[in-house]
């Protein structure tokens, strides 16, 4: 929110330096993110003069061009090319003076220099109006009047205003700061604590009187809980034209652009008071008649710009007697805005409900000035005042009579927020005691009424325009920032409380598991949990009657909760693989969201995400293609650093993957991973293979919670043998690594195959395997008789059960 220095000085006669103020703010709660300088134009008219053109010549060296000698108030007149056409001697015009910085529209400083066109010694130049940022015109020079004295400075003839303005990172809660009026409300309760007591001035509407009666509009409100207040008035006989310059400077200072006196007056108001306005041509309201309703669901309306869109049936319009003519709050329509042929308006003030006018706001992407202030709550008492202010402006700048009474309908007057206060409150929060008398001068600083004063505390009553202020707790907010938090005494000792936690708590594995794959080589990417429908296509085990939809979504894209990972990971293995990274290797922790009987459910998980090679090509040779054996070893890894080891594979059902593999612990399915389909991947038009894992990270918590059992490191050598197997090809190495366990449970600790062998030497329908055994002992070093034992044992249940020949 922009506020300007000079319009919040109308309010609060202050001297101080702006940055000075700017702190004070920030202090406040008004936290000021930024100070610019505004100038009404670009430069401040900064080195430019009114010259007298004494003489006018023809160039001797070109025929467009003319030496003009100028006098611009200096001892010496200066000698200038000119190549307008309309100079001539004895006129009064704006000179930019050597050194001068000019701006083009763009934006773009040059600066004036004493030079030489076809031979002849140029001081300075003869501006045109656009060339100096007063007017638009290029046709020939400025021509001013002639009573203007030479040397007086155009920034004193063309009213440069030159302001500061704070940029306000505003606080959704503080909808009663939305204006320079409430900006002033609080600079004036810091600047009391500060012991500067200045008034607040706020505009007068004494002069507020209707001069007949000739234009009534009648209203009717159809339903006071969307309008709780509504009031109008007329004004006749105006002229649409440009708004004054003074008028067109506030608004420019804070980056709104003029559009004419009608709309800059309400606009004016808005950003001065807070109140929304809104101004109808009274001409275009059918039967002179306004209504306050809803309308049915798919009513065609045409906005402002020309828009068409359909309304929905909880939007509040404002009607007249056949068509809508305005979304209350949000925007205007085309069949009733102020135009240059506009003679009387019907000039609107109210107050709508927050969340109506939110709902409304969102259903149809509209984002006011007028919106952002009506949803966060305005003032429902200043409504009226408001009115009487804008009329009064508009009959200033573009004349008019006020031709109807001012109509108020307000049924239900809303009652301002009763809290009582204690001492004890305050000083429990606070840590720390403040004077009575100082609590008190800062409640009447901030506008509120003290009813009654016990012992124990004070009874208050809230101004109904902060609408954030309504519990005890929310006054004692208001008393700490305008006293100051500065001001609140450090303690020497600080307490605070240990808190024990389970090293199995979800965020630490997390952190653990991240940790360890980003040592691995992969990203963390964190990706939107809103998602589409489309994506349910792919996987036909996504019912559309499990989808949980938004119910006011921000686009038909983003109009459901993701049901898998793997659909918006995929949308960041597009954006990245767009931009050149190829090799790509990602995890996310994340939710899929489901409906199952109504009931909503939320499952955690972990995916990971492999794409392209395992490393770039380097001078120790080529890259290599990531593969399926990439991701099984890194969600094995997984596995084991989680402690989880006892599981079993078996194919994937996954409608996701063309091929892949389940591991389960027992009969919970821990994760699935492998290729995902191509016509997956084409959805998205990706033709490289993408290797994709989903952890159902709710069961693997569910198994590492639990109690760490651990075992001391054997004394005692292992030992390594090997077999070359010669086996059918029907056997394959889970049979080999069931059978030897079988056979061996106490010593065997592991079975490793490390070589395959297939080729014309070999019987056909044969293959070899060369197999190592692990075997150890945790009581004593095995003997050469033990170990040849227990070799033959392999050997015999190889040959008797798989048909292996020992090679």
């Amino acid at each position: 929110m922009k506020i300007s220095y000079n319009w919040l000085k109308q309010f609060l006669q202050i001297g101080w330096e702006a940055e000075q103020t700017a702190d004070l703010l920030t202090d406040l709660g008004l936290e000021v993110e930024g100070i610019e300088s505004f100038e009404s134009i670009k430069g401040g008219l900064k080195g430019i003069v009114v010259g007298h053109v004494l003489t006018c010549t023809k160039h001797p060296n070109a025929d467009k061009l003319k030496i003009t000698t100028v006098d611009i108030g200096t001892e010496t007149p200066l000698q200038i090319v000119c190549g307008a056409a309309n100079v001539t001697e004895g006129i009064k015009v704006p000179v930019a003076t050597i050194g001068t910085k000019l701006y083009t529209k763009e934006g773009e400083e040059w600066t004036i220099k004493k030079g030489k066109i076809r031979g002849e010694e140029s001081y300075g130049m003869i501006c045109a109006e656009d060339e100096i940022g007063v007017g638009e015109s290029h046709d020939g020079i400025m021509i001013l009047n002639d009573d203007i004295a030479a040397g007086t400075l155009c920034a004193t003839i063309f009213e440069v205003e030159s302001d500061i303005v704070f940029e306000i990172g505003l606080t959704p809660n503080r909808a009663d700061a939305m204006s320079h009026l409430g900006v002033a409300r609080d600079l004036k309760a810091g600047l009391k604590q500060k012991e500067l007591q200045l008034e607040l001035i706020t505009p007068s509407i004494s002069n507020f009187s209707v001069t007949n009666r000739s234009l009534k509009i009648d209203i009717d409100v159809l339903d006071n809980k969307l309008a709780p207040r509504y009031c109008g008035v007329t004004i006749s006989n105006l002229t649409v034209q440009e708004s004054p310059t003074w008028l067109k400077n506030r608004l420019k200072s804070i980056g709104l652009s003029p559009v004419n006196n009608i709309v800059d007056a309400t606009n004016y108001v808005l950003h001065e008071l807070g109140q929304p306005l809104h101004a109808f041509d009274a001409n275009k309201i059918k039967d002179h008649k306004i209504i306050v309703k809803t309308l049915p669901k798919g009513t065609k309306f045409k906005t402002l710009d020309g828009t068409e869109i359909e309304l929905h049936e909880d939007d509040l319009m404002i009607c007249d007697s056949e068509k809508p003519l305005c979304i209350a709050g949000v925007y205007g329509g085309l069949n009733s805005g102020v135009t240059n042929e506009t003679k009387s308006i019907f000039l609107e003030s109210a107050y709508f409900d927050p969340v109506s006018v939110r709902k409304a706001s969102k259903r149809h992407g509209f984002n006011t000035d007028a919106s952002f202030r009506f949803e966060r709550g305005i003032d429902i008492n200043n409504v009226e005042y408001c009115l009487k202010r804008a009329a009064i402006l508009i009959q200033q700048i573009a004349g008019g009579d006020i031709t109807s009474d001012l109509i108020d309908l307000y049924p239900n007057k809303q009652n301002d927020y009763q809290v009582f206060l204690t001492y004890k409150k305050i000083n429990g929060l606070i840590g720390q005691e403040i004077p009575q008398d100082t609590i008190k001068s800062i409640l009447a600083s901030l506008d509120i009424k003290l009813n009654n004063v016990t012992e124990t505390g004070l009874g208050l009553t809230i101004p109904f325009y902060r609408v954030d202020v309504q519990r005890e707790v929310d006054v004692i907010e208001e008393l700490l920032r305008v006293y100051g938090y500065n001001n609140i005494n450090f303690k020497q000792k600080l307490n605070a409380s240990i808190a024990t936690t389970s090293p199995f708590e979800d965020y630490k594995i997390q952190n653990i598991i991240g940790d360890f794959l980003a040592a691995k080589g992969f990203y963390e990417i964190m990706t939107n949990s809103l998602s589409t429908t489309s994506y349910n296509d792919l996987n036909e085990d996504l019912k559309e009657e499990q989808t949980v939809k938004i119910i006011n979504p921000l686009s038909s894209d983003l109009s459901i909760l993701r049901r898998s990972l793997l659909f918006t990971g995929l949308e960041a293995v597009v954006y990245n693989s767009n931009r050149k990274r190829q090799n790509l290797k990602f995890f996310e922790f994340g939710k899929s969201y489901h409906l199952y009987n109504n009931k909503q459910v939320e499952n955690k998980h972990l995916a990971l995400f492999i794409t392209g090679n395992k490393n770039e090509d380097n001078w120790t040779g080529a890259s290599e293609k990531s593969n399926f054996f990439t991701l099984k070893s890194s969600v094995e890894s997984i596995l084991e650093r989680l402690g989880i080891t006892r599981t079993t594979a078996t194919v994937s059902d996954s409608k996701e993957l063309s091929e892949g593999l389940s591991i389960k612990s027992q009969k919970t399915n821990l994760v699935d991973f492998g290729i995902v389909k191509k016509s997956v991947l084409k959805k998205f038009g990706i033709k490289n293979e993408v290797l994709y894992a989903d952890f159902k990270w709710d069961a693997i918590l569910s198994l590492i919670a639990e109690k760490i059992t651990y075992q001391e490191i054997s004394k005692f050598p292992e030992v390594k043998r090997d077999f070359a197997l010669l086996l059918d090809n029907s056997v394959n190495f889970k049979d080999i690594h069931e059978t030897a366990f079988a056979t061996e449970k106490s010593l065997l600790k592991e079975v490793s195959l490390f070589d395959v062998y297939t080729g014309s030497k070999l019987p056909e329908g044969k293959k070899s395997y060369a197999i190592s055994f692990t075997l150890k002992s945790e009581k004593a070093t095995l003997t050469e008789k033990q170990i040849e034992k227990i070799m033959n044992k392999f050997q015999d249940k190889f040959e008797t059960k798989l048909g292996a020949e020992l090679r």
